[in-house]
């Protein structure tokens, strides 16, 4: 059974906008640690942005300001918004949950805490 499905990526301009969503199973609730992620060619994937249980949120130092992570539990579903996007920026967007965590919200955005993973979607930022 597939648990994550992210959407919202595609191709945008320096400087614009995109808003990702992940849709999770009944399975995956509020009760998770979820997490955005993202990897680029030949490079490893890193954590962009998290949001634990109580709402909480960690963001990676190269976005803080620029994205916002969210979730509505009642649709079971995370977001993150994305703004001023750089080329910098560009790689698969992944989501991922987590029922626990080591180290709280700070950990959450090591991809390594994470088994839950989704499919990706693409982002592709060009000047």
């Amino acid at each position: 059974e597939v648990l994550l499905v992210e959407s919202g990526g595609g191709s945008v301009e320096v400087g614009g906008s995109l808003r990702l969503s992940c849709a999770a199973s009944k399975y995956i609730d509020s009760s998770y640690f979820m997490g955005w992620f993202r990897q680029a060619p030949g490079k490893e994937r890193e954590g962009v942005a998290a949001i634990d249980p109580d709402g909480n949120e960690d963001y990676a130092d190269s976005v803080e300001g620029r994205f916002t992570i969210s979730r509505d539990n009642a649709a079971n579903t995370l977001y993150l918004q994305m703004g001023m996007l750089e080329p910098e920026d560009s790689g698969m967007y992944y989501c991922a949950a987590e029922i626990a965590v080591m180290g709280g919200t700070v950990g959450a955005l090591d991809p390594d805490e994470y088994n839950v993973w989704g499919q990706g979607t693409q982002v592709t930022v060009s000047s």
